[in-house]
């Protein structure tokens, strides 16, 4: 390997390792507040163990920190937020217009229901249990997240942690595993907040083997037992999850609370896209962007295949590996290029998404295919054989025998 080679892989290893270390500070609810500017060498280059500092402040911008210890069981007592900082980050979502009003109303009911019980002054019974209705990729899981900070911070929970599952998490398979199940999920959540997703799933079933009605029943007795130190979150479509609320009297006496998340429009996703750019120090030139917005315009046509801010974070990571390809087969590859997103990248990204949608769509055309041929041959071989009943019982006199009084043929 002479000199050259050496070079060559050297930036590919830069390209590859910067790549994959912006894509691991991707967070999943990345909608919320920027990552904080790196502090320089007085040169005007980055630390080195910023990507170890930035994951480490996605995490607390998202939930409570963790010490080692937490993780082997041992409980560790972390402060409270401050309600300013967590309404400031509310307000560095992305659209959401709606939900910020929604939780800016609560907060402040939460704030005077604690203040006239301070002054010994009587309060009427609040549910703060809610229902989080909208399509994928609209924010809801993060959103439960914060709230979960937020009525810790208000003193409603001892904690604040968020536990999250769904229908497989709660109901097991037998009888009377899923009552043990379920408790077990909520003992975790206790002095935070339980986040269900896709809750309607527990009741839509009703089948004699079915243990989702065990799983409901158990949660709503804990509802009951553990109601000043316990939220719980429940979220999916909407319809179906009006349907699960109004499917069982105690759910409806406990979830009055409804928050439904609006699909975001091009230019919020667009701005969603910048931010993660930004965030991970990429520069995004006007016709990559102009590029990028068509592809989410042309994408969205229906907001529950593309999926919101998820469809934006796949179209985002999508671009990266383009990014990164081009690169690869560079010679000079400087810190400039390391941090530009060209409309070459983009269209990359587009055209093989296009293509994958094309395979996809002749895998299923050639599925449907073969089934038709299928039915095709089962009704043609359905028809003969009634072809061959009816013909049997118009010459029955030939081929039945007769029986006669004796059981002589």
């Amino acid at each position: 390997m002479d000199a050259k080679d050496e070079i060559i892989f050297q930036q590919l290893d830069v390209i590859r390792s910067m790549t994959e270390n912006n894509l691991r500070r991707i967070n999943d609810d990345f909608w919320g507040v920027k990552l904080p500017k790196s502090s320089d060498d007085g040169e005007g280059k980055p630390r080195k163990k910023q990507d170890a500092d930035d994951e480490a402040f996605v995490k607390n911008s998202s939930a409570p920190a963790q010490s080692p210890s937490d993780a082997q069981g041992d409980e560790v007592e972390t402060p409270p937020e401050s309600i300013e900082d967590l309404k400031k980050e509310l307000d560095s979502y992305i659209g959401l217009s709606r939900i910020k009003r929604e939780v800016k109303n609560l907060i402040n009911m939460v704030t005077v229901y604690k203040m006239r019980e301070a002054n010994s002054l009587p309060n009427v019974d609040m549910s703060l249990h809610m229902v989080f209705s909208g399509n994928p990729g609209t924010g809801k899981t993060m959103v439960a997240r914060l709230m979960a900070r937020i009525y810790r911070s208000l003193g409603i929970l001892s904690k604040g942690q968020l536990i999250e599952v769904d229908r497989s998490g709660l109901v097991a398979g037998y009888v009377g595993q899923t009552a043990i199940k379920t408790r077990e999920v909520v003992d975790k959540a206790k002095g935070g907040v339980l986040f269900v997703d896709e809750a309607y799933a527990l009741t839509e079933r009703r089948g004699d083997n079915d243990f989702g009605q065990e799983a409901v029943d158990t949660l709503l007795k804990a509802m009951e037992d553990m109601r000043d130190d316990l939220v719980v979150i429940v979220a999916g479509y909407d319809g179906l999850m009006n349907n699960f609320v109004h499917s069982n009297p105690g759910l409806e006496s406990r979830f009055n609370r409804f928050l439904h998340f609006d699909d975001y429009t091009v230019d919020e996703m667009l701005a969603i896209f910048k931010m993660q750019a930004d965030k991970g120090c990429y520069t995004i030139d006007g016709e990559a962007l102009t590029a990028i917005k068509q592809y989410i315009e042309d994408m969205n046509t229906n907001s529950i295949s593309f999926g919101n801010a998820r469809g934006v974070r796949n179209l985002f990571e999508n671009v990266l590996v383009n990014q990164a390809n081009r690169l690869a087969a560079e010679e000079n590859v400087t810190r400039d290029k390391l941090m530009q997103i060209t409309i070459e990248d983009v269209e990359m990204a587009r055209e093989e998404a296009s293509n994958s949608a094309n395979d996809s769509n002749k895998r299923f055309e050639d599925e449907l295919s073969r089934l038709a041929q299928s039915l095709t041959a089962a009704n043609e071989l359905m028809a003969e054989e009634g072809d061959g009943v009816e013909n049997t019982a118009e010459n029955g006199d030939e081929s039945v025998g007769v029986i006669d009084k004796d059981g002589v043929e």
